[in-house]
């Protein structure tokens, strides 16, 4: 009776044991890659372009083409109301540093074109942007929890900043001025 009992105790553990092990790796095998942080080499994408916010680049813009340069890659949508706190800045740093390699992206996120489109016209927005379609640069790449999201990428095309918040025109002139200057 009782090496029946261990038996079944044994028995028992043995199933609960493999059950988490078979769980554990369901989990681990189903979870994306980590998300890209201080110090990765950023992950490459192209992005198609807004016809109206093309800003010089053509129809599509590739991050990989932009080594030697200093990027803003800003994820964003027209319903995200912390985004709109960071439009205007992100639009002033453009200007006023496009023309010392500094190049602003804004990767539209969850949003259709009419709505992005009218969000872009509101604050004169004139740097690049273009619509994630599915989500391929967000979340599967970049692996955004929420918008705004900023990655800022130095020229050698590695992250040296990431905000998980809205940006001001102060912190990212700081940035920019480190960055232009290595």
């Amino acid at each position: 009776m009782r090496n029946r009992k261990l038996f079944l105790i044994a028995s028992a553990l043995v199933v609960v044991l493999m059950g988490g092990l078979f769980a554990t790796a369901l989990v681990l095998a189903s979870r994306p890659g980590s998300r890209p942080k201080v110090g990765d080499i950023a992950p490459d994408f192209t992005l198609q372009l807004y016809k109206e916010y093309q800003a010089g680049m053509g129809d599509s813009i590739t991050l990989s083409k932009l080594k030697g340069k200093v990027v803003v890659i800003n994820f964003w949508a027209s319903w995200c109301e912390p985004c709109r706190d960071e439009a205007a800045d992100l639009e002033a740093i453009w200007r006023k540093y496009r023309d010392r390699g500094v190049v602003v992206i804004g990767v539209d996120e969850l949003d259709t074109e009419a709505a992005a489109l009218r969000y872009l016209q509101s604050f004169n927005i004139t740097y690049p942007n273009g619509l994630d379609f599915q989500q391929r640069i967000g979340k599967n790449q970049y692996r955004i929890t929420g918008q705004p999201e900023t990655f800022i990428v130095d020229k050698t095309g590695m992250i040296r900043y990431v905000y998980i918040q809205p940006l001001n025109a102060q912190t990212l002139s700081t940035v920019m001025d480190k960055l232009i200057a290595e």
